[in-house]
């Protein structure tokens, strides 16, 4: 299963899912509620909230996977927010490992200082603007992703200006979550020039799964050959040996981080 970060369709991971099926997995990409072939008519009026993606979306791929595979073992390749919700997926315990690829928290002030600037311009300009001319996030001004749901930007952005993050909401709109609950080992890779998933933000992230086994693979872009990886290359075309990686680690059947 791979799950998308904010703002990015389903297609766009199809280098990697292509890769990971050519040796031997079955493979599932999906949208979002609200995100590219998922969207509504009526983008204004949707009443999305973040954590619906993690869950119902991600709670029914599991289950699709389940059906279409039943008797094997189901892994999970997350995509920046992709595993900001295992905590609310009431079938989390039926995926055997994750794999984090540029998986923080939003929180600015764990993010690169040269990138915040552009994020408060996301935050409070482009997003203020487009809510009020629109009613929703509209790709406009910079903005490259997919449209975005009203109330989901809301929370994003709320989300993205406490240290702490989601867990202030365990008990409000995250209730009921599970993440300390969720024991499925994790291994997390980040990248030197990613502005976003930091050591600080990757670590941060880890914390809100006490229980899971864990490790942090630091990597630059020479590294696996290529000049630039970012917040979202990992997935782009010639990053097989990144995709190598994480093929060995989530093909393997123990419990090692």
């Amino acid at each position: 299963m791979i799950s998308s970060g904010t703002g990015f369709p389903r297609h766009f991971y199809h280098p990697v899912a292509t890769y990971l099926a050519e040796r031997g997995a079955l493979v599932l990409t999906y949208d979002y509620r609200g995100i590219a072939q998922s969207r509504s008519e009526d983008l204004a009026q949707s009443k999305i909230e973040y954590p619906d993606w993690g869950r119902y979306d991600m709670v029914a791929a599991v289950e699709s996977l389940a059906k279409a595979a039943p008797g094997l073992r189901k892994t999970h390749l997350a995509h920046s927010v992709g595993g900001h919700f295992l905590g609310v997926m009431s079938n989390h315990q039926e995926i055997d490992r994750h794999a984090f690829i540029s998986v923080g928290t939003g929180y600015f002030g764990g993010h690169h200082l040269r990138n915040r600037a552009l994020e408060f311009y996301f935050w409070w300009g482009l997003g203020t603007y487009a809510l009020l001319r629109w009613g929703y996030i509209k790709p406009v001004g910079g903005w490259q992703g997919e449209a975005l749901p009203p109330r989901l930007f809301r929370t994003w952005r709320k989300w993205s200006h406490r240290k702490s993050y989601f867990q202030p909401d365990y008990h409000t709109l995250l209730k009921p979550q599970h993440y300390s609950e969720v024991t499925a080992p994790i291994r997390s890779w980040i990248f030197s020039d990613d502005p976003i998933a930091t050591p600080i933000a990757a670590h941060d992230l880890l914390d809100c799964y006490p229980n899971a086994p864990q490790s942090v693979q630091l990597r630059t872009p020479q590294d696996i050959g290529v000049r630039r990886i970012g917040h979202e290359g990992a997935f782009r075309p010639g990053r097989k040996a990144l995709w190598a990686e994480c093929w060995d680690w989530l093909s393997q059947d123990d419990t090692t981080p």
